[in-house]
């Protein structure tokens, strides 16, 4: 997939001060309370940022966990009315009035979050309010862009990320995050009428949509997850240059974050591949217990790179 313009050229730039209403309060602890009941792995690893840097990613995450909330528990007969609610959660970062909006309002204007990748991902939940079959991993690639790529773009400045050359490498990030949540999540999205995995995939492995969305197990499915993982680690690793251009407390932070959540992965291979079994997680005690294998990646992606001799 060719990598969006935005993400390409786009510098990283300042709002303007007056962007936020001045008698506007920002409700922080609200913001702490949705990151912890919903992003878990998100949450651990926000700890290891400064206070200030740690709201500001706590209010992105709300912002957009807001939003995700209007799609998915948007009844079938109430899209339109689904529709008007992300079109009014859009309008509050023009003019934010909700507490989350005007936290996360302070934030853009305090660490230049460019809006730009926040209307890509209104407009990727949007898909998800008319779901089709993506055909194609460009197709699926492009959507994980919008709802997680984009994700990468709005944390990038909070993490102290100021080279353009990097962005792409967060796009990767979020993009592999994404796609490690659609493996997890194959058996309760399918529940939902949804299935994320492309169809040429599908097909490779000798397997149906139908039969994913009948809780059935047609074709090689294990083999078409070990496929998918495969995929999703690779994109893990293709992010990693990027996280070396990050501040000291953003590198440690995206190291956890990104360590972590492929440890997802991990736990599916445990569970031999199979989709309908208990959903796969990283329990705390695990969390801690991979701290020395953060740590070990963090000074790596610390050290200097290694000077190439021009002769």
């Amino acid at each position: 997939m060719t990598v969006p313009r935005f993400v390409r050229s786009q510098p990283i730039t300042r709002l303007d001060p007056a962007a936020s209403p001045r008698d506007a309060k920002p409700d922080w602890d609200h913001c702490r309370t949705v990151v912890r009941l919903h992003g878990r792995t998100f949450y651990f690893g926000s700890h290891l940022l400064p206070l200030a840097r740690r709201q500001a990613i706590h209010a992105a995450y709300a912002y957009c966990r807001v939003a995700d909330d209007i799609v998915d528990r948007a009844p079938a007969d109430g899209l339109a009315e689904a529709t008007r609610a992300l079109d009014a959660w859009q309008a509050e970062l023009d003019a934010p009035i909700d507490p989350v909006a005007v936290a996360f309002a302070d934030a853009r204007r305090r660490y230049g979050i460019p809006i730009e990748p926040i209307r890509d991902l209104l407009t990727g939940l949007r898909m998800d309010l008319a779901p089709r079959p993506f055909e194609t991993w460009d197709d699926l690639r492009l959507y994980c862009y919008r709802v997680a790529g984009t994700i990468g773009l709005i944390a990038a400045p909070i993490f102290g990320c100021r080279d353009i050359a990097a962005l792409p490498r967060a796009v990767d990030l979020g993009i592999a995050m994404q796609l490690t949540n659609i493996l997890r999540d194959v058996a309760e999205d399918a529940r939902m009428g949804r299935v994320y995995l492309p169809l040429e995939d599908l097909d490779r492995f000798g397997c149906q949509a139908e039969d994913l969305l009948a809780g059935h197990s047609g074709g090689d499915l294990r083999g078409l997850m070990r496929f998918e993982i495969a995929r999703a680690r690779d994109l893990y690793a293709t992010s990693q240059p990027g996280i070396a251009a990050l501040s000291p407390a953003g590198r440690l932070t995206t190291v956890t974050i990104s360590h972590l959540y492929a440890k997802i992965l991990a736990k599916i291979e445990e569970q031999d591949h199979d989709v309908y079994a208990p959903r796969a997680y990283v329990p705390t005690p695990h969390k801690l217990g991979a701290m020395p294998h953060v740590a070990a990646d963090f000074l790596r992606l610390s050290l200097p790179a290694p000077v190439r001799p021009w002769f």
